[in-house]
């Protein structure tokens, strides 16, 4: 990996990262789906005209029923469940419950695509399994249901990011990333509409609130999926997937230095088992040690 694909990659988890730090503080404004019609509609937008100045022949845009189901599972729905949990949990708990797409992926990898788990990679199972229980416990969600509940958004979330993985795998192998990302988010735009339009705030978000939602649109997903397509077409999936690693790293930090958060040795204990689960069940140390490379996928 060339040093500009390395600031490349950390410049992404950076921003990714800072996903969640806005998604905290525009969401109580806007509401969750509102400010995800936003995030995705003006994502959208960025998207369709990178691929116009970027297309190359024989490459098109698809708005089918495939596309839609994408859209759905891999941005309007986990997006939405995401700016939810941040209403009740801090910004950098929700990056690192985001963390957890690659130990679903390992566990949805063996049951739908009938892929092998190593003792590793079970391992990594088990240690992230521990981490979410550790996190569950850490931030009192067993005793405030409200708090259990935003954890489950974040981890639904997740599950939803890998079935979209999934459903990929297994119907659209081989399209171009640009336009299925493209494809996808557009009609993840066109679902969210009329529930934007119904659960619109009776008040006027502040100017402040729409800078954040901006940011959120068109920096956090618009651009960071274009430095996403650039990575994936200059270094290839697996060294791309270490920024996995890297989102919730950033997205602690984010809350803590800008917002405030605290972070208790309990909760950052676990949040270490989550990301060690992580790097084990998305078998990314060989990867991380430059020993080989990883065969599955990212999300």
């Amino acid at each position: 990996m060339t040093l500009s694909n390395a600031i490349a990659l950390m410049v992404l988890g950076a921003i990714w990262g800072s996903s969640f730090l806005f998604m905290k503080v525009a969401a109580p404004e806007f509401g969750p789906v509102p400010l995800i019609g936003i995030r995705v509609g003006l994502a959208a937008l960025v998207l369709w005209l990178f691929f116009y100045w970027k297309k190359s022949a024989g490459e098109k845009l698809q708005f089918n029923g495939q596309m839609f189901i994408v859209g759905v599972l891999n941005s309007a729905l986990p997006f939405s469940l995401f700016a939810y949990a941040t209403l009740h949990l801090t910004a950098g708990v929700t990056s690192v419950i985001n963390a957890t797409v690659s130990i679903f992926a390992a566990i949805a990898g063996y049951l739908w695509l009938k892929e092998s788990l190593s003792f590793a990679r079970v391992a990594g199972l088990f240690i992230g399994f521990l981490g979410v229980c550790l996190l569950v416990d850490s931030i009192g969600a067993w005793q405030d249901k409200t708090v259990l509940l935003a954890v489950m958004a974040g981890l639904i979330a997740s599950v939803s990011y890998v079935a979209s993985s999934c459903y990929i795998k297994q119907r659209l192998q081989g399209m171009d990333p640009l336009s299925l990302t493209t494809s996808s988010m557009v009609c993840a735009a066109i679902a969210m509409l009329p529930l934007t339009v119904i659960y619109w705030p009776a008040q006027m978000p502040s100017a402040q609130s729409w800078l954040y939602a901006l940011a959120l649109a068109v920096l956090c997903t618009g651009v960071a999926f274009v430095i996403y397509y650039r990575l994936i077409t200059e270094v290839g999936v697996s060294k791309t997937a270490t920024v996995t690693l890297i989102v919730p790293m950033f997205g602690v930090s984010w809350g803590v230095v800008l917002l405030g958060e605290a972070l208790t040795l309990k909760t950052g204990a676990a949040c270490l088992a989550i990301l060690a689960g992580t790097v084990l069940s998305a078998n990314l140390l060989p990867l991380l040690t430059g020993r080989g490379e990883r065969s599955g996928r990212y999300p």
